[in-house]
């Protein structure tokens, strides 16, 4: 166990421990060098830029100063043993000195506070346009993110990724390590594709300073963590979601972009047809009751929902909602977010809002039993309840509640609607191409290759009356309840589809590979 020297009362407050008793890091590792520390002046801003200030403000670990025999690193008994490890595996013998974990914290931002601000600074934009094979190759290699003093490089190339990512409307960035290669895809319109291919030997960098941006932990790299990260591309704020997860390669990272755009919470923009809309406006007008969005990840439920939230009157109403992420800040609406680290689960935060008095609740998806239920109560007490749940189509969620184990007098009771959804790509317009009367993807530099540019909704609005309502206390099957809703006059996905394919918006290839339609 390597000792360390600790700091008295006496010692000069906020930067320098005194040469005191030695005393070891609590779970430490062994690590070579001596204990004794050398001054009380306060920390070198050069040496302090031998870490990433979200590694060294994180991990509570600070490089104060840089002696011909090794690095002065101050610590406290916060300080993670894996953090200390990654530090000496990097820059070998280490004299560690122990100060108290308030008086380290304020050594940090002393010591990153007098470099103009850089240091400290997580994330920049980039303007213009970036040629990001030729960044890629101008990076020079390293084998890990710490062992570079200068992390500029590896910030532009995320910045730049960034950047593009936002520009091109991209849901996700993927950064994938192979045995030959790194690979960073985009997804854009629902589809991945290739961006670049860094060297293999920038990966391991990469991924640590995307951690040091979400504030996981770079020292941990045998177990999956997720995180956050906030910024400006452009002058838009965006959320990114940020999921790790270890390979047989390395680590691999996908971000997920969430643009805090609500000018795009139109219905109409989104594609929805004008018999449908009127339908789901009564439906969204009724003062209780349930109304649920359905379809897979990335089918466009929660921007319907935000849509849907939007028509809607704020001043004599009182809206709230619990999501995980909030995606978009709506002006007069209480938005609350899960955080299951905490215990802030949907189900507890749907019982305390219902303690806040609401008229509307939006609940982002119902995952589980208890949230279902709470969101059934909370309908038959005379609130409107938007919810989001995972099912193929409308049917089916009638299906999919009392699975989950909802009576079902009461879901007949408290379920107004269930609106299915899909999101088909447009064809791109400056390369399409009409056959034989339909229209058909080409592909060109405007669309990347892919013949498509843009994406617009496919609906499918089951409506709950007497007849189906009868049927859900019956618990009759999916296949009935559909044929009831179609002659109530129902369009599926499929058919709603068609007017995309009439207009030359889309293709029928496209709309069979959303739809799964004949």
């Amino acid at each position: 166990m390597t000792p360390v020297a600790r700091s008295s009362p006496g010692s000069q407050a906020s930067v320098g421990p005194s040469a005191a008793a030695s005393h070891p890091v609590p779970g430490s590792m062994p690590l070579p060098g001596s204990a004794s520390a050398r001054s009380i002046e306060p920390p070198s801003p050069l040496a302090a830029r031998t870490l990433p200030y979200g590694f060294s403000r994180n991990s509570q670990i600070l490089v104060a100063h840089q002696h011909a025999d090794g690095l002065e690193v101050w610590v406290s008994d916060r300080t993670p043993a894996a953090a200390v490890a990654e530090v000496a595996r990097n820059f070998g013998a280490l004299r560690l000195v122990q100060i108290d974990a308030a008086e380290l914290a304020l050594a940090i931002s002393s010591a990153y506070a007098r470099q103009d601000g850089s240091a400290a600074q997580v994330v920049g934009e980039v303007e213009g346009e970036v040629d990001l094979s030729r960044l890629m190759q101008d990076i020079p290699e390293i084998e890990d993110l710490l062992e570079s003093e200068d992390d500029a490089p590896i910030i532009r190339m995320i910045n730049a990724l960034l950047t593009q990512a936002a520009r091109e409307g991209a849901s996700d960035i993927h950064i994938e390590p192979f045995e030959t290669a790194s690979v960073v895809r985009f997804r854009v319109d629902g589809t991945l594709r290739d961006v670049v291919r860094p060297k293999k030997a920038l990966h391991g960098a990469l991924i640590s300073r995307i951690k040091i941006m979400a504030q996981l932990d770079i020292a941990e790299k045998r177990l999956p963590q997720d995180g956050r990260i906030t910024l400006r591309v452009g002058g838009r704020p965006v959320d990114v979601r940020v999921s790790t997860l270890p390979t047989g390669h390395g680590e691999r990272a996908v971000l997920r972009m969430l643009e805090k755009d609500s000018q795009r919470l139109n219905l109409e923009a989104l594609g929805m047809a004008a018999d449908t809309q009127v339908k789901f406006d009564k439906l969204i007008s009724r003062p209780h009751g349930i109304v649920l969005v359905t379809g897979p990840t990335g089918s466009g439920k929660t921007t319907t929902l935000y849509a849907a939230l939007s028509r809607l009157e704020t001043e004599t109403s009182n809206i709230m909602t619990v999501e995980d992420p909030i995606e978009y800040d709506l002006t007069g609406i209480g938005q609350t977010q899960v955080n299951d680290r905490i215990g802030m689960s949907f189900a507890r935060a749907l019982r305390s809002i219902l303690r806040q008095d609401p008229d509307i609740i939006m609940i982002g998806e119902i995952r589980d039993l208890e949230t279902a239920q709470i969101a059934v109560q909370a309908s038959l007490t005379g609130h409107l309840v938007l919810a989001t749940l995972h099912t193929n189509d409308a049917a089916s969620a009638v299906t999919r509640l009392t699975d989950m184990g909802v009576e079902p007098y009461l879901l007949a009771s408290s379920l107004l609607g269930v609106l299915a959804q899909r999101l088909v790509r447009r064809l791109c317009p400056v390369c399409k191409v009409e056959h034989d009367g339909t229209w058909h993807p080409v592909g060109c530099d405007a669309c990347g290759r892919s013949g498509y540019a843009g994406r617009r909704g496919v609906y499918e609005l089951l409506t709950i009356d007497e007849p189906i309502r009868a049927q859900i206390h019956a618990q009759s099957a999916d296949a009935d309840i559909l044929s009831a809703a179609r002659k109530n006059g129902m369009r599926t996905l499929r058919e709603d589809a068609d007017r995309w394919i009439e207009q030359g918006f889309t293709s029928l290839e496209e709309v069979i590979r959303v739809t799964g339609g004949d």
